[in-house]
Formats: C-alpha cells, sequence, structure tokens
C-alpha cells in the first residue's frame, strides 16, 4: 500500500508547470514599480573610482549640497523705486 504524499502549500517545489499559474506569466510585472521605488542608483566607472565606498559618496555629495547652499543667495526682485529716481 502506497502512502499518499502530502505536500504543504508554502513549500517551494523544484520545478514549476505554467498550469500551476491560472492567470498566465506576465514579463516585467513589476519593473515601473520597483524602478519608481528604486534608490539605487549606478555610477560611470571613471565616478566610481574616485570613491573607495558608499561613504565617501554620501561625504562628497553632501558636502557639495553644503556648499551650494551657502554660496546661492535668493535673488533680489526691483520695486521699480529705482527705475522711477532715474527718470526724473
Amino acid at each position: 500500500m502506497k502512502k499518499n504524499k502530502i505536500t504543504d502549500k508554502d513549500e517551494l517545489r523544484p520545478v514549476y508547470k505554467r498550469s500551476d499559474f491560472p492567470g498566465g506569466l506576465v514579463r516585467g510585472k513589476y519593473t515601473k514599480q520597483l524602478n519608481e521605488s528604486s534608490n539605487v542608483i549606478v555610477l560611470r566607472p571613471e565616478v566610481a573610482k574616485a570613491f573607495p565606498n558608499e561613504e565617501a559618496v554620501n561625504n562628497a555629495l553632501l558636502s557639495l549640497i553644503n556648499i551650494a547652499q551657502r554660496t546661492t543667495r535668493p535673488i533680489r526682485r526691483s520695486t521699480g523705486s529705482s527705475k522711477k529716481r532715474a527718470s526724473r
């Protein structure tokens, strides 16, 4: 007498068939969602050579942001009063 093999539904099988997926298989189904939520950035090889690790990249970018914030000033808008004075 053979014993019935009981398989756990949560267990991964070594081989799957197309019939195991009644809704069908869709290539790249989550690609758009992954690209929108991902924070992975690929550096050019020449840029990657300049930085030994992630911390060095972050420090360089934070320094650049800090310098940019200190050197940029708000643009002063003219109220028009200097033009009126010049025309008098």
